[in-house]
Formats: structure tokens, sequence, C-alpha cells
């Protein structure tokens, strides 16, 4: 980093307010942050939200919202070298390709519109469905430069690689869930989510990668199944199976993954838990960076956990 130590400064602020427009109806709930740093200046995140509560059984609500993402000191100061890579004939002076950090890098922006739909449509079972579209501006890219002759400190050719914001892109999907209290000491809880992802670097961006990367990095489709039981004794049976879809960017297939909690509630404020992770098979990858490294793969685990609360 370029300065080794830098001294940054933000100021933050918050404010909400919630509206009763129809007395156990309808409400609006509106709120901003207010943030100063040291990087892009003043900025900005409101937020709004209307709920309409027609029957007890019912709820209906919208929202519309707008965060961003400052920069970091990477996206300011960073100098990374990627890779050093053999030359091409006749000459065979190697490559190094190395990552600047830009002073004039923006925020990241995403203006978030989100529905949804909650129903209850027996005593003891939810039904919770949203639809969201998030439409992105400046997102992060990496610029290539003209190559640079540098003879230390060998010789060498230097392919600058320049942070910069020549993205935008949308995303949008779906979300379904379910909560169903069988019994008194049963509860099933159980989801499913849907997202497409579409980025479009600018035509003056010399960046070919980040939009497949990242599109393929994020799974179209999730889905899980929680059930929380109660058993006699004080005890706790937990059991969660995840689905993944595959991540095609990354080289990930799509996998199962399936936990379970034993938990003992010794009094009420000390409670003995054994867990169990990733029942289904040996080891298996769910992420990588998009760089020479050698993935980690999420292994089977077992362990113990003992939680005691007080008051001081």
């Amino acid at each position: 980093l370029d300065p080794p130590a830098r001294d940054m400064y933000i100021y933050s602020g918050f404010a909400q307010d919630e509206i009763s427009l129809l007395e156990d109806c309808l409400k609006l709930t509106v709120g901003s942050k207010f943030e100063y740093n040291d990087f892009t200046g003043f900025e900005y995140q409101p937020g709004s939200r209307l709920i309409w509560t027609p029957h007890q059984d019912h709820s209906v609500w919208a929202s519309v919202t707008r965060a961003v993402r400052t920069p970091a000191r990477y996206d300011h100061d960073v100098r990374n070298t990627w890779a050093i890579v053999p030359g091409y004939p006749p000459h065979f002076t190697p490559i190094a390709m190395v990552a600047f950090g830009n002073d004039d890098v923006e925020s990241e922006e995403v203006l978030s519109y989100e529905l949804g739909y909650r129903i209850r449509p027996a005593d003891k079972l939810f039904l919770d469905f949203t639809a969201f579209f998030n439409d992105y501006d400046n997102l992060r890219t990496f610029e290539s430069k003209t190559p640079v002759f540098q003879p230390t400190p060998f010789t060498h050719m230097l392919m600058p690689i320049w942070i910069d914001n020549k993205m935008d892109g949308e995303t949008y999907g779906a979300e379904l869930s379910a909560t169903w209290k069988i019994t008194e000491n049963w509860k099933l809880n159980s989801g499913y989510s849907f997202l497409q992802m579409q980025l479009h670097p600018e035509n003056s961006s010399s960046d070919a990668t980040s939009d497949s990367d990242n599109e393929g990095r994020s799974p179209h489709n999730q889905a899980y199944l929680r059930s929380y039981l109660d058993l006699p004794g004080n005890l706790e049976l937990d059991l969660a199976l995840n689905y993944v879809d595959t991540l095609p960017s990354a080289d990930i297939g799509s996998y199962f993954r399936f936990d379970a909690r034993l938990g003992w509630h010794l009094t009420d404020d000390i409670e003995l838990s054994l867990v169990a992770q990733n029942l289904l098979d040996n080891r298996h990858p769910e992420f990588t960076y998009p760089t020479n490294q050698i993935t980690t793969e999420a292994e089977r685990s077992f362990y113990a956990k003992l939680t005691c609360r007080f008051c001081c």
C-alpha cells in the first residue's frame, strides 16, 4: 500500500421516521444514512418502505433503497503484483501484471426495489414471497493500460492494471419461504431463492473478465429445509439440509449440505451443544477467488460448545 499508513475519518448519521397513513392498516417508513468519508466525500443512502395490512393474516410491502460501497484503501493505495508470466519471441522479456489503486475511483451504487407478500393460511403456517430488482452503477473494473519497459529490479515489461468504475448491471430474482409450527415442540422452516445477474462493461472498458466472472460466482438457485424439535429432558434437535447451485466461473458443482445439532439445557443459563456439519460427504468446495490460489474445501466436522449466560 502506498502510503503504507494513513489516517482516515468517517462521519455518519442516521434518521428515520415511521408514519401511520391509515391506523393499523397502512404504514410508511422513511429514512436515510448520511456519511462523509475521505475517499468520496459526502454520501447519502435513503430508503422507504410501505406496508399494507388489510387483514391480520395478510401483509403487502414495497421498498426502494439506495446504497453505496465506498472505496477501501485497496481501491486507492494498492500496488499488487498479480502474476509474472514468460515473455514472447523474439525477446522473451517477462511480463509483470500489477494492479494499481486509483485516487479517482468512485463509490459503487445500487438502487434496490423490493415487493413482498406474507400470508397466514392457517394458524401455524406462514408463507412469505419477495421479488427484487437491483440496478447497479459504477461497479469496479480492472483496466489494462499501455505496457512500460522496466529495467529494475530485473528487465521486464510492466503491464499496469488500474482500478476504475466502468461497469453497471442488474440483478433480479425472487425468494419464497415457509414456516410451519407443526406442534408446540416442532417447527419446520423452508425456503427457495432464485437469482439472475447481468453485468455490462462500458464500451471504453478493457476489462473483459469481470462481468462473466462475477455473473458465474453467484448461484442461480438455492434452497433449504430446517427442522427444530424440542425433546423431553430439556433437549433440542436441529437439522438443516441446504442445496446450492453450480458456480460456473469458479468451476464448482452443485452440492447438498446436511448439518445437525443436539442441544441440552442443563439450566436456564447453561447449555451444552454437539454439532455435526457436512455429513453427506467428506469435503467439498464452496467458493474460490479468481486468482491462482488453492481452494479451501469445507470438510466434515464435529464440535462441542458450552454456553454460559450470566448477569453482572
